[in-house]
């Protein structure tokens, strides 16, 4: 069910993040009014446990990651740490991605059942998707779809991508969400640059989805010095999704993550 109320925003971290440091932030976040904060999932950084220390620190906050890719994260062992952690299975948003396994459309499809059963209605499971099969398996199962690394327009086909897969399924359109990366302040065209080129490289699926798109590197995301510059940036996204998650792109200390934070809303 499309549970985001127009208009709001998430903000997305890094996992790992000290956790005195998310806390922090996670605060900041509730009290700019954020909908939710969302951390990615690294090998050697668990986005679960980022999620846990912001769940401590800020109620209000719904959570999500975004994602668990199935290489490393099997079903079972999702609903374990989860339970281990504490976490609020109302409160979550359960991202999953393919990782680097074969027939990623099976394996997705298995591992929603599964959390589904594991996890049972109140936590919202998430397809991470980019081309156009993932996006119609999302919408016919999942409770919401997480793009990432899109301009507005390819945005707006994904959507209508996910919608058609809904449709086909006799069922609602789940919650279409995005990471926009985010930086703002001194550097901020470079730091956006870097990140997209790293990702750029990162896969056979992500060098075919950006020559796709066919634009220049470091024109995929938002890049601003200032406040009103960001929302400026962001409102493309706003207009055609249900929830744009800022993945700001800063120091990871105290005033540039609140700077970052304050700049997004």
């Amino acid at each position: 069910m499309n549970t985001i109320t127009p208009g709001r925003r998430g903000l997305g971290i890094t996992a790992g993040l000290d956790p005195g440091l998310a806390r922090d932030l996670a605060v900041r976040c509730e009290h700019l009014g954020y909908h939710s904060l969302w951390s990615n999932d690294e090998p050697g950084a668990s986005g679960l446990q980022t999620l846990a220390h912001v769940a401590v620190a800020a109620p209000r906050l719904e959570l999500g990651v975004g994602v668990l890719p199935l290489d490393r994260h099997q079903p079972v062992g999702i609903a374990a740490e989860i339970a281990r952690l504490g976490l609020d299975p109302a409160r979550l948003w359960v991202g999953i991605g393919s990782g680097r396994l074969p027939a990623p459309i099976d394996i997705v499809q298995r591992a929603v059942t599964e959390l589904r059963q594991l996890l049972g209605d109140q936590t919202r499971i998430v397809v991470a998707a980019m081309r156009p099969r993932l996006c119609h398996i999302g919408g016919a199962i999942a409770d919401g779809v997480l793009l990432n690394w899109m301009l507005p327009g390819q945005a707006a086909q994904a959507r209508r991508w996910v919608q058609e897969g809904a449709d086909e399924a006799g069922r609602a359109t789940p919650v279409v969400a995005s990471y926009v990366r985010v930086a703002v302040g001194p550097g901020s065209a470079g730091r956006l640059r870097d990140e997209e080129s790293h990702y750029r490289d990162i896969n056979d699926g992500h060098r075919r989805h950006f020559h796709a798109m066919n634009v220049p590197l470091g024109t995929v995301g938002v890049a601003a010095s200032t406040r009103l510059e960001v929302l400026d940036g962001l409102a493309p996204y706003h207009a055609v999704l249900n929830l744009p998650i800022a993945r700001i792109l800063t120091d990871n200390d105290a005033t540039a993550l609140s700077a970052a934070a304050a700049a997004a809303p």
